[in-house]
């Protein structure tokens, strides 16, 4: 039986990988120029197009990721992982209206972001260009591999995909449905291409592809992220583990903190803006976390407890006791690390430990105390009194993205189309010459 992942396997598949990708770089830079002269409109109907196509093939997007399920399972890949990689009917239509509600946003490309006019007259402006090609390094999220290339398009830019073993059925069939439907539009199928097909070395060609390769983002786990980070010639914006803290005041609204806290924690597990150890201020420890921990426990969740945390689990709630290494993990899982904090000075220097810069949360209806923690904690998103969970491009009206940056140069946070920009100064003289 031919599978999905053979079918589309391109006919350099045989080649050396870093000759290979290279061409599949420059191929991609070259179908780039396509849209540096592309109307909004052009690309509004190319990522509407493409949002069809995808729901027209969603038997065989569906066949495809099948595959990548039942490898993941039977190669024992955890409930969390698996849950990031499943695509279903209903997931298939979201990412498409994910498309579409990329081609209803403004056009970040050839906006001005600022312009003066000299006092010698030079007339200067500041604009927002394509980056030109850009790379996605990222593991089992067959989702990403729509989200970067509507990205890409709508912003300007070409973009080249290493998606993992774990999702290449998926990633290799959507990439054909992707580059069919932009054949279909008129433009080049370079715009969206894969290099899978060449397995790690492949991705090791990509990251090596400086000249070719704009901007490269990894988008996964510590290990593939530091990886990235480390082995990289071609400039990387680096995406960050999320070990999220939520953080329970002794002003909170304990009311709302329980929905909030199985929200964070519970409503999708194997993703990086779930909160992962939760805090709380010792002053509403006894008011909170025997109903917050017996609430965890039939949702599922292990509880990793220090000792004042153990002494209010109620019976037959899942707990252990948390060892240090349990307060910088990442779980992606159903568990989390609890503890208990005297005040929140206490909180914030926890924080500011075991933070990944990622997403950090305080619920409290003490200004001051919020205030404190917002200029504290050093985050690349810091939440008041909602679920670590909102920390997403579509959820903050940015349409899909790319990843989120938790590092703090060009990009931090959601990135969306206007971080896939950089911007070029256009002058304008009438014969001038420099005295």
């Amino acid at each position: 039986m031919t599978t999905s992942l053979e079918q589309s396997t391109p006919a350099l598949a045989q080649d050396d990988p870093e000759v290979a990708v290279l061409e599949v770089a420059r191929r991609a830079r070259e179908a780039s120029r396509a849209l540096a002269t592309a109307t909004r409109a052009t690309k509004d109907a190319a990522l509407r197009a493409l949002a069809d196509a995808l729901v027209a093939a969603t038997d065989r997007v569906l066949a495809a990721n099948a595959e990548d399920v039942a490898r993941g399972r039977a190669g024992g890949m955890s409930e969390g992982l698996l849950d990031r990689l499943a695509l279903t009917p209903e997931r298939v239509v979201a990412i498409a209206d994910a498309l579409r509600e990329l081609a209803a946003l403004p056009d970040p490309v050839g906006e001005v972001v600022r312009g003066s006019t000299l006092p010698n007259g030079l007339r200067l402006r500041q604009v927002r260009v394509p980056m030109g090609v850009v790379g996605m390094i990222y593991e089992a999220r067959p989702n990403v591999t729509v989200d970067a290339a509507g990205l890409a398009l709508k912003s300007g830019n070409a973009v080249v995909l290493r998606g993992g073993s774990a999702a290449a059925s998926s990633n290799a069939t959507i990439v054909d449905v992707l580059a069919e439907a932009l054949g279909a539009q008129g433009l080049p199928r370079d715009l969206v291409q894969s290099v899978d097909a060449w397995g790690r070395p492949g991705g090791v060609a990509l990251m090596h592809a400086r000249g070719l390769v704009d901007v490269l983002v990894p988008r996964g786990g510590a290990d593939l992220i530091a990886t990235v980070v480390r082995e990289a010639t071609v400039p990387v914006i680096e995406t960050g583990v999320g070990n999220c803290h939520l953080y329970v005041d002794a002003s909170a609204d304990l009311a709302d903190a329980l929905p909030i806290l199985l929200n964070a924690k519970t409503q999708r597990v194997g993703v990086c803006n779930a909160v992962e150890t939760l805090l709380v201020h010792r002053d509403v420890a006894d008011a909170f976390l025997p109903s917050a921990l017996a609430a965890l426990g039939q949702a599922g969740v292990t509880v990793h407890a220090d000792a004042a945390t153990l002494a209010h689990a109620p019976q037959g709630v899942a707990t252990v006791p948390a060892t240090e290494a349990d307060w910088g993990t990442e779980y992606l899982s159903l568990d989390l690390a609890v503890r208990v904090v005297d005040d929140l000075d206490a909180a914030i220097d926890h924080v500011r430990r075991w933070s990944t810069g990622h997403t950090e949360a305080i619920l409290t209806r003490d200004l001051g105390a919020s205030e404190r923690f917002v200029a504290e904690v050093d985050a690349a998103a810091v939440i008041v009194n909602a679920s670590t969970r909102f920390t997403d491009g579509g959820q903050f009206g940015l349409g899909a993205e790319i990843g989120i940056s938790t590092q703090k140069l060009h990009a931090r946070g959601p990135m969306g189309l206007a971080e896939l920009t950089t911007t070029k100064w256009v002058v304008h003289g009438d014969g001038h010459v420099r005295p």
